[in-house]
């Protein structure tokens, strides 16, 4: 196992919310991807013939906000690959080595939380979300450490 050194994915991944936002790489920007997810129906299967789990996967996945990037950036065999390697993966007794894919293809394609952070992209809050989200009144002020002070009355006398 290789040590030390920067890798592909070393490091926490970007924040879209972080302070500094004046690093190189952020020039590239976010990506936001539609909430309701991509329209229409799945692309053509690219790869030999798919079989019945496979086909619910890559209905299923089409249909996802990521897949409005896949198709810019027309990721149809990644996708695929994907889908053939997680129906495997599904099977009793699969090797260790077949999930360590898929895990990998879960971030490359931002299906996991990691890889819509490294991949840059993020979801648009749906109207209902936002609606529910709005607060109704106006957040409560807290104390101050100047409230919290009291004025102790003073003896002249002592």
């Amino acid at each position: 196992m290789p040590r030390g050194g920067a890798r592909a994915v070393s490091g926490p991944p970007p924040d879209p919310n972080a302070l500094r936002r004046n690093r190189p790489s952020d020039k590239a920007g976010w990506t936001t991807l539609p909430a309701e997810g991509r329209a229409g129906g799945p692309p053509a299967w690219p790869l030999t013939t798919m079989s019945d789990r496979e086909f619910e996967l890559w209905r299923d996945l089409w249909a996802k906000p990521q897949a409005v990037a896949w198709e810019a950036l027309d990721q149809g065999y990644e996708v695929a690959l994907f889908v053939r390697a997680l129906a495997q993966a599904e099977q009793p007794d699969v090797k260790v080595d077949l999930q360590r894919v898929v895990r990998a293809y879960l971030d490359s394609l931002g299906l996991s939380v990691q890889g819509m952070l490294r991949n840059r992209w993020k979801v648009a809050p749906a109207a209902e979300v936002e609606a529910e989200a709005a607060p109704a009144a106006p957040a409560a002020r807290r104390p101050s450490a100047r409230d919290r002070l009291k004025v102790v009355p003073c003896d002249e006398g002592a």
